[in-house]
C-alpha cells in the first residue's frame, strides 16, 4: 500500500548508491536526479547534450549542495551512443542500483534514427531496451537492484503492428507516441517476468508522470495551451518513477502513477496499465526483435 500523499522527504537514504537517470538535464529527468542526489546517490546523468547537462549540474549543484553528480554522453537513438555509454559506465563503477529509464520525445514529426528506426519507438524503446541490455549483468550483481521504465497514460493510444513497426506506410504522430509507450511497458513487464525465472532479486518497474509540466509538450499545440489548467509541476510528476525507484514497499511488475482524477495529477500510487500492456505474446514478440534489431541479447 503506497502511503497516502507520499513525497521526496519519504525517500529512505541512498548513500552509497549509484543510479543513472535518462534525459537527467530537464523535466522529470532532473527532478528525479536532484532528489536522488539529496538523499545520498551517486547519480549519473544520461544526456545527448553535454552543454545543457553540464548547465543542469551545476544549478543541481547550487541548490542542494555537497552532491554527487556525473555527466556521461548519451543519444538513446543512436544505439554507437548507448553502447558507450555503457562501456563508459561498466569501466568506472562496480554496481548499479537504480536505472531510470526516463527519457523520451513526443509526439514528433515522421523520422527515422541513426539505425534506421522510427524516432519515436527508436529512442524511447529501442535505445532504453539496448541500454538496459548492456547494463544487465551489473544490475543482477548489484543486490536489490531496480529498473523503472518510464511510460505514459498515451499507452492507450498505442497498437503493436509487427508488420509495420517503423509506420513506413502511413505515419500517425499520436499513434506512433502511443506505441512507444505501450512498448515501455510490454519491455518492464516482460523483463520482471524473465528477473524472476532467473530468481534475480533486481526487479523491474514501471511509471507515468500524468500530466506534468516538460518540454515534452513543445510539438503538441494543444498540450501547450492547456498545460497551466491541467498540468502539474515537474516534482510531482517525477514523483512515481522516483517512488519505483526508492520505496520499500514497491514490487516488481507494478506500475505507478498520479493518484488525482483521470491520473493527471496527484500523489503516486499503484495504477493500472491497459489490457494491451499485459499481452504476453505481445511482449515476447517485441523482446525478441528488439534483441535482433539492436543487436543487445540479455544475459538471463
Amino acid at each position: 500500500m503506497v502511503k497516502v500523499k507520499w513525497i521526496s522527504e519519504d525517500i529512505p537514504d541512498q548513500i552509497g548508491k549509484i543510479a543513472i537517470v535518462t534525459g537527467a538535464n530537464s523535466g522529470l529527468g532532473f527532478e528525479v536526479t536532484k532528489v536522488l542526489t539529496r538523499k545520498g546517490a551517486h547519480v549519473i546523468m544520461g544526456c545527448r547534450n553535454l552543454v545543457k547537462a553540464e548547465e543542469a549540474r551545476s544549478q543541481i549543484i547550487s541548490e542542494e549542495g555537497n552532491i554527487s553528480l556525473e555527466i556521461i554522453q548519451l543519444d538513446l537513438s543512436d544505439l554507437t551512443s548507448v553502447k558507450e555509454f555503457a562501456k563508459r559506465f561498466s569501466e568506472k563503477h562496480q554496481r548499479l542500483d537504480i536505472l531510470c529509464n526516463n527519457a523520451g520525445i513526443m509526439m514528433t514529426p515522421y523520422g527515422k534514427t541513426v539505425d534506421g528506426f522510427e524516432l519515436q519507438l527508436g529512442t524511447n524503446h529501442f535505445g532504453h531496451f539496448a541500454l538496459t541490455g548492456l547494463l544487465i549483468e551489473k544490475l543482477i550483481n548489484t543486490e536489490n537492484s531496480r529498473i523503472v521504465t518510464m511510460s505514459s497514460f498515451g499507452h492507450k493510444r498505442g497498437e503493436m503492428d509487427f508488420d509495420d513497426l517503423n509506420w513506413e506506410k502511413s505515419y500517425k504522430r499520436v499513434g506512433a507516441y502511443g506505441r512507444s509507450k505501450l512498448a515501455n511497458l510490454l519491455f518492464a513487464y516482460e523483463l520482471q517476468r524473465r528477473l524472476e525465472v532467473k530468481g534475480s532479486k533486481t526487479i523491474s518497474l514501471a511509471s507515468h508522470p500524468g500530466w506534468t509540466r516538460t518540454n515534452l509538450q513543445k510539438n503538441v499545440a494543444i498540450f501547450r495551451a492547456l498545460n497551466n489548467v491541467f498540468s502539474q509541476k515537474p516534482e510531482m510528476g517525477a514523483l512515481p518513477m522516483l517512488y519505483a525507484a526508492t520505496a520499500l514497499e514497491a514490487k516488481g511488475g507494478d506500475y505507478y502513477g498520479p493518484d488525482g482524477r483521470l491520473g493527471w495529477k496527484g500523489y503516486p500510487k499503484k495504477v493500472e496499465s491497459n489490457e494491451d500492456s499485459h499481452n504476453i505474446e505481445d511482449a515476447k514478440k517485441l523482446w525478441e526483435i528488439s534483441e535482433k534489431l539492436t543487436g543487445v541479447v540479455f544475459n538471463i
